[in-house]
């Protein structure tokens, strides 16, 4: 039995555990203000907020019911625009989409109304830039996003007031959230935690790759539920050397302290992974087991020589380089009863390190070609490199023999052209939905260029390679 909270009542339901929360809002309990939409967690239209208690507060994110398992909301408070309602008016969120004409035919914006309601939730620095973010994952056809723009950016005004030392009591009492909210944590408390379905023959963590993948046969799997094992949770460091354990999710990583210290521009990096609500639930190892040639992750964790873990039923564990994963299209260096448990990789705090990616959009899309390298420096001379290239052929490319010849080479430009012919020979990219082969060649060398002129830009200029 999954229990948890739905807005303001305790919910017990013996569904199917494979059903989506997205469907068992809609068909169980009828709150119809949660839309499907794409089903692929791209437009945004069913968005909700989850609270979990953490150290002793609820904290909440925006999440894609419609990739959500059901057992990962057990124990939670599942909100939607139906329990963000006032007695008789509307939310600060609501009133302010009106005041703005931020809604035109309506689809897009429950989503976004829970999206400002959580951003206000968690926003101890509101600003423009943070408010927009917080709706990176809402898609509207109609308005050109300039009215919704207003309406967040008034929002994140209104939020400069917040008393950050009673923050829930602040938000209700001027209207950004019903009253109930005050009594959530209590309620969550009292939850008590049971065994969910699990030792499923198929692993799932948040839900984001296989209910895309096979959302019409899903609920004839027999599924072992990952997301919230304590086991599988939790970033760690041994000196200079982190441990993510497999259900890790991408927001978590991304918000992290010390990785955003050692690494310029982590931040930037994922920003440019998926969106807000699917970084919320995406795993780190789901990423890397999806086994898509373009998995962004894949690529940047190889450059930074990740390892993994991986442990069977048995609990028998073995260590495998990252690199040596990836066996052919959607075959992976893995026993059918053995999951990805932990990421271990060394972070790069003396080294360089860039990400690259282009796609038809810059945020919210997959990847057409996308890289990543590092490069341990002494004074002008390349000591030792490592890259990854995604999107130009069948799996995950190591670059082995690029980074071979980079070893030990001065930073010139004549070097780095070099390496990008070595690199062409290399890559032997195919044609596919997102570009020719003489398109991926095109992306593969103008990338690697990228990586020069943004780590040695006093060394190498863009003029100096073209």
């Amino acid at each position: 039995m999954v229990e948890f909270l739905l807005n303001n009542r305790l919910v017990k339901t013996h569904a199917a555990a494979s059903t989506t929360l997205l469907d068992f809002i809609r068909y169980d309990e009828n709150l119809r203000g949660t839309k499907i939409g794409c089903r692929e967690g791209d437009c945004g239209a069913c968005t909700v907020l989850i609270g979990s208690l953490k150290e002793g507060q609820t904290a909440y994110m925006s999440a894609t019911s419609c990739l959500t398992p059901l057992p990962n909301v057990h124990g939670k408070h599942v909100v939607t625009v139906e329990g963000l309602n006032l007695p008789n008016k509307l939310n600060r969120a609501q009133q302010l989409m009106v005041d703005c004409s931020g809604t035109q035919c309506g689809f897009c914006t429950p989503g976004f109304v829970n999206s400002l309601c959580g951003y206000a939730l968690n926003a101890t620095a509101p600003d423009l830039k943070g408010v927009i973010s917080a709706i990176d994952g809402n898609i509207c056809r109609c308005t050109g996003y300039k009215s919704i723009e207003r309406a967040a950016g008034q929002l994140s005004e209104a939020l400069l007031q917040k008393d950050h030392n009673q923050p829930l009591e602040w938000l209700v009492n001027n209207e950004f959230l019903p009253d109930y909210f005050l009594g959530v944590q209590d309620q969550l408390s009292a939850i008590q935690s049971h065994n969910l379905p699990q030792g499923g023959a198929v692993p799932i963590g948040g839900g984001t790759d296989i209910y895309v993948q096979k959302h019409d046969s899903v609920h004839e799997i027999d599924l072992d539920y990952l997301f919230d094992k304590p086991a599988l949770n939790g970033i760690t460091f041994n000196g200079d050397s982190c441990t993510l354990q497999s259900a890790v999710t991408v927001t978590e990583l991304m918000e992290h302290p010390v990785l955003l210290e050692a690494i310029p521009n982590w931040y930037a990096f994922l920003k440019l992974l998926s969106s807000t609500p699917i970084r919320n639930i995406a795993t780190i190892a789901g990423n890397l087991a999806n086994a898509s040639p373009i998995g962004d992750f894949t690529i940047l964790l190889m450059a930074l020589k990740a390892k993994l873990t991986l442990t069977n039923r048995e609990h028998a564990t073995r260590q495998i380089e990252l690199k040596d994963f990836y066996l052919g299209y959607k075959t992976l260096d893995k026993q059918p009863d053995e999951i990805i448990s932990a990421i271990t990789f060394e972070l790069p705090k003396n080294n360089k390190f860039n990400f690259e990616k282009v796609c038809k959009r810059q945020y919210l899309d997959i990847a057409s070609v996308n890289t990543a390298f590092q490069f341990s420096v002494n004074g002008n001379t390349i000591t030792e490199a490592n890259g990854a290239i995604g999107g130009v052929g069948p799996i995950p490319k190591f670059l082995s023999q690029t980074c071979e010849f980079l070893a030990n080479k001065e930073i010139n430009a004549a070097n780095i052209r070099q390496a990008e012919g070595i690199l062409q020979i290399e890559i032997a990219p195919i044609s596919d939905a997102r570009g020719t082969i003489a398109y991926k060649r095109l992306l593969a060398r103008q990338l690697f260029f990228a990586h020069f002129i943004t780590l040695f830009p006093e060394t190498i200029q863009m003029h100096d390679l073209l």
